[in-house]
């Protein structure tokens, strides 16, 4: 089984539908920033044309529409805000938005409430399942929540969930720049970089390795590069 993890489309998503065009997957994660805060239009039509492609299971970002949630609802992606799906026997938890910035974006949420929202699935996410968090904020203090200053700006309340329940995986984004993976503990933590650019992640999966919980995760451009193997 082939997933393909996109992040920060930020309304240009011609970089993903040319790689999807060329390269079959058989379900697609979207961890947010879909449109650059807009409009509602295309933040649905997206999603469906993906959904053309693949299973989508999608939250959204702190720079999508303030009504995402309905959106999500309206368009023919899995909404796993505050939700969960299945992919076979992988379960996703996921939460949107992102933990307070400096710009004051649409979808933003106190780690507080982050915390306490990611808390609801404490019993699924530290279950004996292969299980992925997909959030639109990376954890603190991570590769995965690094400026171009050095400073972290991720959120406490998604590393402290993180921290007590220990999910197989956590796929995030926001941060364009910190491109990369991590560990808490025995979670990985993916930051793929920002689509709208042509950065993604494919994670490959077969019976065995969600059994064993093994991950086989390559960080790529969208015109064919492999430039990392987790």
């Amino acid at each position: 089984m082939k997933i393909l993890m996109i992040t920060d489309i930020h309304s240009n998503p011609e970089k993903v539908y040319g790689y999807l065009d060329e390269n079959s997957v058989d379900e697609i994660i979207v961890t947010g920033d879909v449109t650059e805060f807009g409009p509602e239009d295309l933040f649905v039509e997206t999603l469906d044309k993906l959904a053309g492609y693949a299973n989508v299971h999608a939250l959204f970002g702190n720079c999508d529409p303030k009504n995402s949630p309905e959106l999500l609802d309206k368009s023919k992606a899995i909404n796993i805000h505050d939700n969960t799906s299945n992919i076979d026997d992988i379960v996703l938890v996921g939460f949107g938005g992102s933990n307070p910035t400096p710009f004051d974006t649409t979808n933003e949420f106190s780690d507080e409430s982050l915390y306490e929202n990611l808390n609801k699935y404490s019993d699924i996410l530290s279950s004996d399942s292969f299980t992925i968090l997909v959030t639109h904020a990376p954890p603190l203090n991570t590769n995965a929540d690094k400026i171009e200053s050095g400073a972290h700006v991720g959120s406490s309340g998604v590393r402290q969930i993180i921290e007590e329940t220990q999910p197989t995986l956590n796929v995030c984004g926001h941060v364009h720049e910190s491109i990369g993976q991590d560990k808490i503990g025995n979670t990985t933590i993916v930051n793929p970089g920002d689509a709208s650019t042509g950065h993604a992640c494919i994670i490959t999966l077969n019976e065995e390795d969600i059994q064993n919980k093994n991950l086989n995760i390559e960080l790529i451009n969208l015109w064919g590069k492999q430039y990392e193997k987790i």
